[in-house]
């Protein structure tokens, strides 16, 4: 009777915080997810869960052509710029985006081609270690970073960003030191945002003085000016944002665009599956955050749409190898001793050897990822140019113990350790990868222990780049589809996750450039490949999955589009309507 009127108080307590359903809200949209926010400064937001809300609530100059990844239309420029109409120069090294007239930003003031100037300028001021500024500052300046390899300020770095970008009438104009390919797909990317300087300068950001640039660069996480205020030019404004619980966006109702069709927007914050599986049975959400496990049980379900997007996306395993000891719960003491590990644990090359034949592919595979996932060898995923087969390191417990018998001299088999791997809370299939890790890694030898850890992805975003945790289980969706976005960024020692490593290697490094600085096709190929057989030679991280996403939607939801470089996190909400 007790566990009956539990479980009747338990659905009744669901009900109640997500009641009423949308059958009676026809314009309100509602989508549960277990991504947190951590920012909304277009500068500094390098995560999915941010850029959801940054695509709804400002704009770009241009934006991919429905689900193309290679093809793009206009959105706050006139025209897509292109060598046959001008906007790009013969040589490539120039792009012109002329600016589109009559738009105004959610507090009213006019877009003008100063404000667009102003938002790279601002952005590469900022650089955020660990943020996404190296993109455009790799295209515009030659250099993927505003810091050289000490973290020292580069001499005359914000002269060179400042004459990267200018104004000539009604256009936007932008030069470039040698051609960059992927240069439009980064001005599609939300840290390409346009915002309004004279609001961001009133709300504490850079002034647009070369002289006062230094005071803004690097920001540290969580202080920057923007992170909970915001005003684009988009379809939606921010209502609420009420952090860990949910965040509410509304519509602009003087977008200069087509009025969307939802009035409002609620982003849940829903770790359990459970909840978030009724939220949708119920119609008390729209659309629901869906690992591959659980997609059997959503199948079942009447008035369930699901579609399902191949992704050019590639998670990881990644083994710290400059752990940061201070205050560390994770690494135990922080000794080779049998009570923790130290921080330099990762840097033997057969600790991480062990750890890459520790995961059982064939039911990550089929159990686990239900077919719906695939395993590439190396970052440089299925659908990317210059892909190759990579093998992964076998499943095989007698080649694991021959590495951590050779770990550290043989010290490491002797006297053991202990550690914790985290992983982002509510994800399933990071989840399984990193229990097959732990359980496998402490069936070796009972020496060995291994807790495993869950963690809100704002806070897990903000401790990886402190170098805080051993493993990191992280994964990449394509800033841009080239081989360059993946490759630099998990290998290169200045790469968003590369650097969190401490991994770094002068062979590895130079391939990177090469490889971006090039524009021969089989120069490039050359680079790639070997970047591709060094991943596994130098076992940097351990493949999880590239993952074919499956979004359920209710039936009477349309208008979506799946586009590959987009992941579950993502929606394109004013292209989205109820039937």
């Amino acid at each position: 009777m007790k566990k009956n009127f539990l479980a009747f108080a338990s659905l009744f307590l669901c009900f109640f915080l997500f009641a009423p359903a949308n059958a009676a809200n026809r314009d309100t949209f509602v989508k549960a997810t277990y991504g947190t926010v951590r920012t909304i400064d277009p500068g500094t937001a390098y995560d999915v869960s941010s850029g959801m809300k940054l695509y709804n609530i400002y704009e770009r100059l241009v934006a991919f052509d429905g689900a193309s990844t290679e093809n793009f239309i206009p959105e706050l420029a006139e025209v897509v710029p292109t060598v046959a109409n001008g906007g790009i120069s013969a040589d490539g090294k120039t792009y012109r985006f002329k600016i589109k007239k009559g738009i105004k930003f959610h507090n009213g003031a006019p877009l003008t081609p100063e404000d667009v100037e102003y938002s790279f300028e601002r952005g590469m001021v900022m650089d955020q270690a660990g943020g996404p500024q190296w993109m455009i500052l790799e295209a515009l300046t030659g250099k993927g970073g505003t810091r050289d390899s000490d973290d020292n300020l580069i001499p005359g770095i914000f002269k060179i960003i400042t004459d990267a970008v200018e104004v000539d009438g009604n256009e936007v104009v932008f030069h470039l030191p040698v051609p960059y390919p992927p240069l439009m797909g980064i001005i599609q990317y939300s840290s390409s945002s346009i915002i309004n300087k004279k609001w961001a300068i009133a709300n504490h950001c850079w002034d647009g003085n070369i002289d006062t640039a230094a005071g803004y660069n690097n920001p540290d996480f969580n202080t920057e000016p923007l992170q909970k205020v915001a005003n684009g030019t988009g379809p939606y404004i921010l209502k609420e944002w009420i952090p860990s619980n949910q965040f509410v966006l509304e519509r602009f109702d003087g977008y200069w665009g087509e009025k969307s069709y939802f009035k409002i927007a609620i982003v849940k914050y829903v770790p359990e599956w459970t909840t978030r599986k009724l939220m949708l049975q119920n119609g008390d959400a729209d659309v629901v955050d869906l690992d591959q496990s659980y997609i059997e049980e959503v199948e079942a379900m009447e008035g369930i749409t699901i579609y399902k997007v191949p992704q050019l996306s590639y998670s990881a395993a990644i083994f710290n190898q400059t752990i940061n000891p201070t205050g560390n719960p994770d690494i135990g003491s922080g000794k080779l001793d049998g009570k923790g590990i130290p921080p330099n644990f990762f840097s033997d090359i057969h600790v991480r050897k062990a750890f890459s034949h520790s995961i059982d592919w064939k039911a990550m595979k089929e159990d686990v990822g239900m077919n719906l996932i695939d395993l590439p060898g190396s970052p440089n995923c299925i659908g990317l140019p210059y892909y190759k087969e990579v093998p992964l390191y076998a499943f095989d417990a007698k080649k694991a113990s021959a590495q951590m018998k050779l770990a550290f001299g043989g010290q490491l088999w002797k006297k053991g350790f202990k550690m914790t791997i985290t992983h982002n809370t509510g994800n399933a299939l990071r989840e399984a990868a990193a229990n097959m890790m732990a359980e496998n890694i402490m069936a070796l030898n009972p020496k060995f222990q291994i807790e495993i850890r869950n963690v809100a992805w704002k806070d897990y975003t903000v401790k990886y780049r402190q170098f805080a945790y051993p493993v990191f289980i992280i994964g990449w969706g394509a800033d841009y589809p080239d081989p360059h976005n993946f490759l630099y960024t998990f290998m290169h020692s200045n790469g968003v996750y590369g650097k969190y490593s401490g991994f770094k290697n002068p062979e590895v490094d130079a391939l990177c450039d090469a490889g971006i600085q090039n524009v021969e096709p089989a120069k490039r190929r050359a680079a790639y490949s070997r970047l591709q057989d060094l991943w596994h030679e130098l076992a940097v991280g351990n493949t999880v999955y590239q993952q074919t996403i499956a979004k359920p939607y209710r039936s009477d939801i349309k208008g979506f589009v799946g586009n590959p470089m987009f992941d579950d996190d993502h929606e394109y909400l004013k292209a989205l309507y109820r039937e």
